[in-house]
């Protein structure tokens, strides 16, 4: 255990963003996940809705800081792709 001040105020400060971040992303998973399920039921509308979704959460992940902007790019270009592939 650190005994400075300063180093105990950083392991407080790092556990803290780490459970935001850790929130943040498993909501993001959630999104991503429901316009995976859509797709696979074939439901081009709910497809569509939940790629609106992910696509906000996957933004706002990335204005916090949480995912790079090329990842939260990249993910939103393949959910995309997919929804789109539906006839």
């Amino acid at each position: 255990m650190a005994n400075i001040k300063s180093a105990k105020k950083r392991i407080l400060v790092n556990r803290t963003k780490a459970d935001r971040n850790k929130s943040i992303k498993s909501s993001v998973k959630t999104a991503i996940k429901k316009v995976y399920a859509a797709i696979e039921a074939k439901d081009k509308e709910a497809a569509q809705s939940a790629l609106l979704a992910a696509t906000s959460a996957l933004d706002k992940a990335t204005k916090k800081g949480v995912y790079h902007k090329n990842t939260s790019a990249r993910k939103v270009s393949r959910m995309t792709l997919a929804v789109n592939k539906m006839a």
